[in-house]
């Protein structure tokens, strides 16, 4: 990721925006979260936080509290709180997030499924999987319906759910959700798209915890093919 040149770019984008309607005009809202998630991605949590929470502020401020922008804006806070451990802090943000747009696009909209991603990913890290299972599988069946049962928001979830089982030792309900994830991403990438390789990682994990290592190991080698070619 070539972060170096997408910041000076990213913050020119908010000084314009800025100078063109003033500091607390919504439209700042999508140049200050794309700047945050910049930073976040890198780690920069300290100076992700006060940009998110600009962003939230105004959203709240000149589009409501149960806006759709508002949503989006307390979700990025909520990864943010997510990426550091802060459980604690970014529950709330998660549901509030779900419950506006749920009221805001109804309880079938495909951006339902990413809410209901994050929220499950929350509760996997910290061990709640008879949280998170319902929140993927609902997921899934939106995703399945919304974008279609081959698009790449479908695979992500499945390989979300597919961990779940993992995790908990549930193998064989496992395999089926990574092979499936992995078919997906392949027809819709290609056999050798970078993302193929944490695909085929994470089904020859599954293997390796079987002791299944001669179904692992081509697995292990073709990702690693992947990645010394990407």
């Amino acid at each position: 990721a070539l972060y170096e040149k997408a910041e000076p770019l990213l913050l020119r984008a908010l000084v314009i925006s800025e100078t063109a309607v003033g500091a607390d005009h919504p439209g700042n809202s999508v140049p200050l979260n794309n700047l945050a998630l910049l930073y976040r991605e890198q780690g920069l949590y300290e100076k992700a936080e006060p940009l998110a929470l600009r962003a939230l502020a105004i959203d709240e401020k000149v589009l409501g509290p149960d806006h759709p922008s508002t949503a989006i804006s307390l979700n990025n806070m909520a990864l943010i709180y997510f990426n550091q451990a802060l459980y604690e802090k970014a529950e709330p943000l998660f549901l509030r997030a779900l419950a506006i747009s749920k009221k805001a696009l109804g309880p079938d909209h495909q951006d339902i499924s990413i809410r209901l991603l994050n929220l499950a990913g929350l509760y996997s890290q910290q061990g709640l999987y008879e949280k998170a299972e319902p929140l993927l599988l609902r997921a899934l069946a939106i995703s399945e319906k919304a974008l279609g049962v081959d698009h790449p928001t479908t695979s992500k979830i499945l390989t979300s759910l597919a961990a779940l089982y993992y995790e908990q030792g549930f193998y064989e309900k496992a395999k089926p959700l990574f092979l499936r994830a992995l078919a997906i991403s392949e027809k819709v990438l290609g056999a050798d798209h970078p993302d193929i390789s944490i695909r085929l990682i994470n089904l020859g994990g599954l293997y390796s915890q079987q002791g299944l290592y001669e179904k692992a190991e081509p697995l292990y080698l073709r990702a690693l093919a992947i990645i010394e070619k990407s």
